[in-house]
């Protein structure tokens, strides 16, 4: 490469950041499309070995997860309205128990001046659970009044399926398109690394969406099994944040700890609901990572909470979606410049002297 095609590299490079970083706000949708198609193709593929056409196996497919999100709205939703409405009557229980022990309990042992008065708080709460829906009505006309805003934000709902629809179908001629834009003498290394970089994203995006619902059902069905109230509210949120390495183990110990202690008024429900986490970090570590995920990913816990910050406060909710797997193509490309480097004259004069 001459020295003008590295800076044209190099002004393409950063005209692409600027760009992304100035769309942000609306490649989210397009992001989320991406992410679904990527997912999916691989069931495509495998109808199209049936030999249907690549449009009737991207249909069924997509009448496949619309079944399955129709019965899970049916299933799940009634049941997490009920834990919501359980929640939202011991709010008050909650607040007293931080009022009357557990500032006073800080307060103490920091040396606090003044705790808090959560007074006004608890009332809030207690006049919105009394007015059987006032809240909704809040919600309700807040939204109609912001109706551009709603407006866009269903237009956004909507464009991720048929954005989605479309990449799969043409996925495959995508792929081809791009593999004809490359220069011959690059382009059996470039292929390479792009099938390396799939095979971290395909086990990151299948292997951890499965860990999640995976760990999601192991925290509901053990907190279930204890007797808490809200065992599937806080299951199933404990196991959507698990991608963050330890996060879904310290939210779900900290709600099921708090909600047990309101529940049962002892201490001994709360080394139960240690055993039920402990357990689900046992399996977690033990089975469903090397039998879902392998050693294929192999990001640091230190690097995924770098990435999924960074990534938000760079470029908010599309960071936040794209953190992990541009995490996992970096680590790729380093493994990639390692073994360069160690195949490098460089190395070898420095071994050498």
């Amino acid at each position: 490469m001459t020295e003008s095609q590295k800076w044209l590299a190099l002004a393409v490079l950063i005209l692409a950041g600027v760009l992304l970083y100035l769309l942000a706000p609306v490649l989210a949708p397009f992001a989320t499309a991406a992410i679904l198609a990527y997912i999916g193709n691989p069931l495509v593929e495998s109808l199209a070995r049936w030999r249907l056409s690549r449009t009737v196996a991207v249909a069924v497919v997509f009448l496949a997860l619309a079944l399955l999100g129709v019965l899970l709205v049916l299933v799940l939703v009634p049941m997490l309205e009920r834990q919501l409405v359980l929640l939202a009557g011991k709010l008050p229980a909650l607040l007293d128990w931080l009022q009357q022990q557990a500032l006073p309990w800080l307060q103490t042992r920091l040396g606090l001046a003044e705790a808090p008065d959560l007074g006004a708080l608890k009332r809030y709460v207690v006049e919105q659970w009394q007015s059987a829906g006032g809240l909704a009505a809040k919600m309700l006309a807040s939204m109609s009044r912001s109706g551009l805003a709603l407006l866009g934000w269903l237009a956004n709902l909507l464009l991720v399926p048929v954005v989605a629809f479309y990449l799969l179908r043409d996925w495959q001629r995508l792929l081809d398109w791009l593999q004809e834009l490359l220069p011959r003498r690059v382009e059996p290394e470039v292929v390479k690394l792009v099938r390396a970089v799939d095979e971290v994203l395909g086990a990151f995006f299948r292997g951890q969406l499965l860990v999640m619902l995976a760990l999601g059902l192991i925290y509901t069905f053990g907190l279930w099994l204890i007797g808490l109230d809200l065992a599937l509210l806080i299951g199933m949120l404990a196991g959507l944040v698990s991608f963050v390495p330890y996060l879904g183990l310290i939210v779900g110990v900290f709600a099921a700890g708090i909600a047990a202690l309101l529940q049962f008024h002892e201490l001994l429900p709360l080394l139960y609901v240690l055993a039920v986490f402990g357990v689900a970090q046992l399996l977690e570590g033990m089975v469903l990572t090397p039998w879902l995920l392998g050693e294929r990913i192999g990001l640091h816990p230190v690097a995924v909470i770098f990435a999924v910050m960074a990534g938000g406060q760079l470029f908010g909710f599309l960071g936040i979606l794209l953190a992990l797997p541009v995490a996992a193509m970096v680590l790729v490309l380093l493994r990639y410049a390692h073994r360069r480097y160690l195949d490098s004259r460089l190395y070898s004069a420095a071994n050498r002297g």
